[in-house]
């Protein structure tokens, strides 16, 4: 069964000047403003595509990454990611940087460091984000 998610933004003026907001329409948990600066310079209290990207990406990794471990017999106790999305004005998303901290009862760090690669390429989010051709990841067992 496809289960279609719906966000929605509204933007007035022009790209540098202007403004607006982007609205979380299918759980209906948040409005955010957005503006250019928010994305090219500093976020301050606004929001921007690459910090929804991140938060999108975050979340989708560490769910594949439970996924995986559990489908591997080694369900995780925790798993925290991090997600940094690098956005250079002109060229558009250069880089995304992951970092994961997980709790696994009985698995080594090498197994876990295998099944964070395999979850960073076959995330739902990685694959959307194929064009970005520098994807990293940091994995580590705490």
């Amino acid at each position: 069964m496809a289960v279609t998610q719906s966000a929605s933004a509204h933007w007035e003026g022009s790209l540098i000047e202007g403004k607006g907001n982007v609205n979380l329409d299918t759980s209906k948990s948040g409005s955010y403003d957005i503006d250019w600066k928010a994305r090219a310079e500093e976020a301050g209290a606004k929001t921007s595509p690459e910090e929804l990207i991140a938060a999108a990406h975050s979340s989708c990794y560490s769910m594949a990454l439970s996924h995986g471990l559990t489908g591997a017999g080694t369900p995780p106790t925790s798993i925290d990611t991090n997600a940094k999305v690098t956005f250079v004005a002109g060229q558009g998303i250069t880089a995304i940087h992951l970092t994961v901290r997980a709790n696994v009862p009985g698995l080594t760090q090498e197994a876990f460091v295998e099944a964070a690669e395999g979850a960073k390429k076959n995330c739902p989010v990685s694959k959307a984000l194929a064009a970005v051709e520098n994807i990293t990841l940091d994995a580590a067992l705490v």
